[in-house]
């Protein structure tokens, strides 16, 4: 019965899922720390060691999903993942840099 009584410290998946990808960051860093501090009963670590190896696995998920979104957004825009925002003068059709026009006018 004091297993029933003991409060657990991982999350289920509704549980993760409700929280924001901030939130889990937040725990699974307090986690780390506790873990580091080597203060824990052996069984207790392990308890916030399975605890944050769920929440690690959600925070890759949702990254990855992230990407996804991202990838997907970018590829119907006609936009290549990796090359967005590296052609900073597209629009620029004179071919002239306009910062060199200033410089010699003083």
């Amino acid at each position: 019965m004091a297993k029933k009584e003991r409060k657990r410290t991982e999350g289920t998946a509704p549980e993760l899922a409700e929280r924001s990808f901030e939130e889990v960051l937040h725990r699974l860093e307090e986690i780390v720390e506790q873990l580091e501090g080597g203060e824990q009963p052996v069984e207790q670590s392990l308890a916030l060691f399975e605890e944050g190896v769920k929440l690690a696995r959600e925070g890759h998920r949702r990254l990855e999903a992230a990407e996804r979104r991202i990838t997907t957004l970018l590829e119907e825009g006609g936009e290549r993942p990796l090359d967005a925002g590296t052609d900073e003068h597209a629009d620029d059709d004179d071919g002239e840099d306009d910062q060199e026009d200033d410089a010699g006018e003083d």
